[in-house]
């Protein structure tokens, strides 16, 4: 179903130096949640734990109120789809790199889901449409480009919990215009869990998780938090 919980969960990547500090929250089945704070205060690494790419210290992670510690590491990664800020995009072409998850993917779905994501338009723009060659690390596409790609493959094997680590760092306004809508139909009916430092692409998360030095600071809908005037209410007018 994808509902995920973490119960006074404690990291560390060398000794007693701990990055996450007993961390609780929970995300029910198709709902969205943001985690913002300052850069190493533990927002990657609240992912890294979830994929099982590091096992915790203490405390347990939950997936549908099943440890992730019992869970085959494949099975769990499965249910998981990252799109990351650096998007790596392979040698091929745009379909190959769509369906980089699910082989058995025709290129009607294909372009189904493209449509769906907003990468339909600039691939249809290109020579060779969905045959495109793509070169090695898609040093021929833009940034925005690889970025819509990395959405239509996400979605091409269908999550149940889709992780957003800074997916749109590196764009401009006029594509992140773009990405925004695509982010949309991204997360609908699915378990979300962004890392944003661009709080404009928060406004339709339905709670919100700010993290300070490897501690829960606040947690809560965006508009209780703005009420608060606090942590989040400060970073939210700086920018």
């Amino acid at each position: 179903r994808g509902e995920v919980e973490f119960e006074n969960v404690w990291f560390a990547y060398k000794g007693d130096d701990y990055v996450l500090k007993n961390i609780s929250f929970s995300v029910r089945e198709g709902e969205s949640l943001a985690i913002v704070g300052a850069t190493g205060s533990g927002k990657s690494t609240i992912v890294n734990a979830l994929c099982r790419f590091y096992d915790i210290r203490k405390g347990e992670i939950r997936i549908d109120g099943i440890p992730i510690q019992k869970m085959d590491k494949y099975e769990l990664r499965r249910q998981i789809a990252q799109v990351q800020q650096d998007v790596f995009l392979f040698s091929g072409n745009i379909l190959d790199n769509i369906r980089l998850g699910n082989p058995d993917l025709g290129q009607e779905e294909a372009e189904s889901i493209a449509q769906t994501v907003n990468s339909h338009h600039f691939i249809n723009s290109l020579p060779l449409k969905y045959g495109h060659d793509v070169r090695e690390s898609g040093s021929n596409l833009s940034l925005g480009q690889k970025q819509l790609l990395s959405f239509a493959r996400a979605l091409a094997v269908d999550p149940r919990i889709l992780v957003l680590d800074e997916a749109t760092a590196s764009v401009d306004t006029e594509t992140e215009a773009h990405i925004q809508k695509a982010l949309q139909e991204l997360i609908l009916g699915r378990t979300s869990i962004i890392i944003a430092h661009r709080l404009s692409t928060l406004k339709h998360v339905d709670k919100i998780l700010v993290l300070k030095a490897g501690e829960i600071v606040e947690y809560g809908s965006q508009k209780d938090l703005l009420k608060k005037k606090g942590v989040y209410h400060k970073l939210y007018n700086l920018q």
